[in-house]
């Protein structure tokens, strides 16, 4: 039977570093963002290259869903499927994995919001999913009556296997080695989106540097960035580092 994981993350969050992580695994197959063509579609958000995206996937809520607490393709044990929180704007919530181990990537705002900046990009708070993401992990507290594992992707890159292991341990799955790296360039489960926010991730082979100093803001990105800080350090406070 596949073992589904559902990694609620934010964008710019090392969340396609993650993805490529598992990938690296013999058993374990990986989705990028399978409900970004419905939110699209749904909400109309204008953002980059957004006609292509929503051309090359299943933009119905429901079929995502269905498919996605099937079996894994090409039979493998592990199914790894990266989610954004603020993607989650139709019918269909967190509510609706009852069978999934459900675990949650964070970063600080700041970082986020510096790593958008870079791009050039608008954003609104809500781009970020922090409080659509607390809210998800304080369900699945309360659900399960256990508190579902945090990553904080500071913490990935100060101790990559260390972080990894103690993340497999907490879903349990057996720790791989072949995580701590993969192939350069493009993957196939990446989606088209990939070829205007990937470049950095394209060039490596491994997870980075730890990251510096934090970094400068305008005004305008350091006022979403502090709307987020309390969320963050809500789920910050039950890393698992």
């Amino acid at each position: 039977m596949t073992i589904h994981i559902a990694m609620w993350s934010g964008p710019r969050n090392l969340s396609t570093a993650m993805m490529r992580s598992f990938s690296s695994r013999a058993d374990c197959y990986v989705s990028d963002e399978p409900f970004y063509g419905a939110y699209l579609a749904q909400t109309g958000d204008d953002q980059p290259m957004a006609e292509e995206v929503i051309a090359s996937m299943d933009c119905d809520w429901q079929s995502v869903a269905k498919a996605l607490g099937g079996p894994a393709p090409g039979g493998k044990a592990v199914w790894y499927q990266k989610h954004m929180c603020h993607h989650m704007e139709g019918p269909i919530s967190i509510a609706d994995f009852p069978d999934m181990r459900h675990a949650f990537l964070i970063r600080d705002p700041r970082r986020v919001a510096a790593s958008y900046a870079a791009k050039r990009a608008v954003i609104r708070a809500e781009h970020l999913g922090t409080a659509r993401q607390r809210a998800y992990f304080d369900s699945i507290r309360e659900q399960t009556g256990a508190v579902p594992p945090v990553i904080d992707s500071a913490d990935v890159l100060a101790d990559p296997a260390g972080m990894l292991g103690k993340l497999c341990a907490a879903l349990d799955i057996p720790w791989d080695p072949a995580m701590l790296s993969w192939q350069a360039g493009a993957h196939p489960q990446d989606g088209v989106w990939g070829s205007h926010w990937y470049d950095r991730v394209n060039a490596s082979t491994g997870f980075g540097s730890p990251p510096s100093e934090m970094p400068e803001l305008d005004d305008a990105y350091a006022a979403i960035a502090e709307s987020c800080m309390a969320d963050y350090h809500a789920m910050q406070e039950h890393s698992i580092a």
